[in-house]
């Protein structure tokens, strides 16, 4: 069995693009003019955020895809890996302020949400 993330699954994305043409050239277009057409942030910055970013949303492809970008201009091992921490820091602080509402939550009448869960059919999360 091939693993199931392999490197040559990327050579499927032309076959994709066929399906949904419109939307894949708005897609590339819109790619390439954030890490092209616009200047504010230097291109091996930008491949350091893409790099964090890989790793907050948890894409193989795009960790590969853009370590590799961030080297060729240079990147190093300790910048990526700062970049890196600096995502592993800001999601995990996003959790702890997230979980105020969990405190929220704890402290709201429970009699409230057994009653809204007894008259709805729907489920309480979509999550």
């Amino acid at each position: 069995m091939n693993p199931y993330y392999d490197r040559s699954n990327l050579k499927r994305i032309p076959e994709l693009m066929k399906l949904a043409p419109k939307a894949s050239s708005s897609f590339l277009a819109f790619e390439r003019d954030v890490f092209h057409s616009t200047d504010a942030i230097p291109l091996k910055m930008k491949e350091l955020i893409a790099v964090a970013i890989a790793h907050v949303t948890g894409c193989p492809y795009c960790i590969d895809v853009h370590v590799k970008k961030c080297k060729e201009l240079g990147g190093t091992k300790e910048e990526i890996l700062e970049a890196v921490l600096i995502a592993t820091s800001t999601r995990a602080g996003a959790i702890l302020s997230h979980a105020t509402h969990a405190l929220i939550s704890f402290e709201d009448n429970p009699e409230q949400l057994s009653e809204q869960s007894t008259t709805s059919s729907s489920p309480d999360c979509f999550c």
